[in-house]
């Protein structure tokens, strides 16, 4: 699929660093369904999938933006 070839994952320190939320927060959004939620890359390690991070932040801006 042409679309996976800029697939491009997020481990959780570029996550942080992104949205400048703590872990504790993402997985608190997660678990309300307000954050995108991560894949399983492992046994013991996820990603986010950058594109979707980038979503999220741009909804976030366009919603600060609203008057």
């Amino acid at each position: 699929m042409d679309d996976n070839k800029n697939l491009r994952i997020l481990r959780l320190p570029e996550v942080l660093a992104r949205t400048g939320l703590s872990r504790s927060t993402i997985y608190e959004l997660i678990t309300k369904g307000l954050f995108p939620h991560p894949i399983g890359l492992g046994t013991r390690s996820v990603g986010w999938i950058e594109a979707e991070i980038n979503e999220w932040l741009a909804a976030r801006v366009a919603m600060s933006r609203i008057k």
